[in-house]
């Protein structure tokens, strides 16, 4: 359960990343495919979120096993 709960919180966090990086860098102008729209802007956070949540996760994991 812990290990679900720590991803989710790393694509909240890469969601919240998106969006703030569309809400205040964001192209005004419709010609960028990412950051023109928000809901494609947070859901490619929330992706890289993802991505960085569980390699991190198996990171923290090996160096547990190895301490035990």
């Amino acid at each position: 359960m812990k290990k679900w709960l720590k991803t989710v919180l790393y694509v909240l966090i890469g969601a919240g990343g998106g969006f703030a990086y569309y809400y205040f860098i964001g192209c005004v102008s419709g010609t960028c495919p990412i950051t023109s729209n928000p809901y494609i802007s947070t859901l490619y956070g929330a992706s890289i979120g993802l991505l960085i949540g569980a390699d991190l996760s198996k990171i923290f994991n090996r160096k547990q096993k190895e301490n035990q």
